[in-house]
């Protein structure tokens, strides 16, 4: 019944992120992303000469919520494929939804991996496509006196025991590991900037998000630390959210992603200007690119399927080779993940990203680190 629906009027698909709450800044992204490749889509025709149609919810940062509104796009809105979640805890509240409906989330956050779904496509980055190589990089680069700070979930914790084990097995020293809360005050941030600067690292590895990791990098020199010389390295930390602090507070810092607004390749070049033409000064980043990504993928794979089944998508997603912004990305058919290009930037005055290293091609995703010597791969 939902898919003679579907057929009949175009195909319905969710949006579900967060426009509200503390990483609406984000999510946004994801959300913009989402809806100019699905406007792109439309004007070319659609699918199969049907256009995407978006049933889009806030769920407002709260995992309660995105479990409620995953269950009302199934049920209610006869949805069968949604394009949504950020963190992992919200990803994680969705999960039993679309498995227990048969459904389809497409994820495109990069995330800490050991996990596998036939009902998810994960198009973000998984630990051997970030942090290994930003690891490696920053041990051979910088140092080996580590401080790991990180905001109170699944995610951070498990990309820091990663990192830890990386930084361990080759010499490195992980100073402190501190976390913070979701909301964390001022106060308590610069509770942690004291203790940052009397350990004296030579690195800081930052997995804070939202706003807290805002006040993190803007208060930063007000402690007498300086990026060139100490700098905060991220996953996260991209050039929307550098607008926002001030890009000169932002200039030396760090970033591993496998996408920068100022990749010199003609896909990007008209990614770039067709994202200027509908959103102004807004700068792209890895949260939006991805997410505009993401849906060209699932276009791709639906005029091969012909059909919003499940299976007939994942299956179909296997076959697909798509040319986007980032480069040329593939769906392993193993474990539903993406072999990505590993990059590594560094932020410059105007906000935009320096590349300072990048794999000659795309490196298969391996989200349960199952070669262990995925460290050694990057370190030599």
């Amino acid at each position: 019944m939902a898919q003679e629906h579907t057929q009949e009027e175009g195909w319905r698909i969710g949006v579900l992120y967060s426009r509200s709450g503390p990483t609406s800044v984000t999510e946004s992204e994801h959300f913009f992303g989402t809806a100019l490749a699905i406007e792109e889509i439309n004007r070319q025709g659609g699918v199969l000469n049907r256009p995407l149609i978006p049933v889009a919810y806030d769920p407002q940062c709260d995992p309660t919520q995105y479990r409620k509104l995953a269950m009302r796009l199934v049920v209610d809105d006869e949805v069968n494929v949604i394009f949504g979640c950020s963190q992992s805890s919200s990803r994680k509240s969705v999960l039993p939804v679309v498995e227990r409906n048969n459904a389809l989330l497409w994820y495109c956050s990069f995330y800490e991996g050991f996990e596998y779904s036939p009902n998810v496509i994960y198009t973000g980055a998984v630990p051997n496509q970030n942090s290994a190589p930003l690891a490696a990089y920053l041990l051979k680069n910088h140092g080996k006196k580590f401080f790991l700070l990180g905001v109170d979930y699944i995610y951070p914790r498990e990309v820091n025991r990663i990192m830890r084990d990386i930084v361990e097995q080759h010499g490195g020293d992980i100073l402190d590991e501190i976390y913070l809360p979701l909301d964390a005050t001022t106060a308590q941030i610069e509770s942690v900037l004291g203790i940052l600067k009397e350990a004296q690292p030579e690195v800081v590895f930052s997995t804070m998000v939202g706003k807290a990791a805002r006040q993190l990098y803007q208060m930063y020199p007000q402690f007498g630390m300086d990026p060139k010389r100490v700098p905060i390295a991220s996953l996260s930390m991209a050039e929307e959210e550098i607008r926002l602090i001030g890009p000169e507070l932002c200039e030396g810092h760090i970033t591993s992603a496998t996408y920068f607004s100022s990749l010199q390749n003609e896909r990007n070049q008209k990614f770039v200007a067709l994202w200027k033409e509908r959103f102004g000064d807004r700068p792209t980043s890895t949260w939006s690119e991805m997410a505009y990504t993401q849906v060209h993928l699932f276009a791709q794979a639906l005029k091969i399927a012909g059909s919003m089944d499940r299976r007939r998508l994942v299956e179909a997603a296997a076959q697909i080779e798509f040319d986007s912004p980032e480069g040329v990305i593939t769906i392993d058919p193993d474990n539903n993940h993406c072999s990505l290009t590993p990059r590594i930037g560094m932020c410059r005055a105007d906000g935009t990203f320096e590349l300072l290293w990048q794999t000659d091609e795309p490196v298969k995703p391996d989200p349960y680190l199952s070669t262990f010597g995925f460290a050694k791969f990057w370190l030599g």
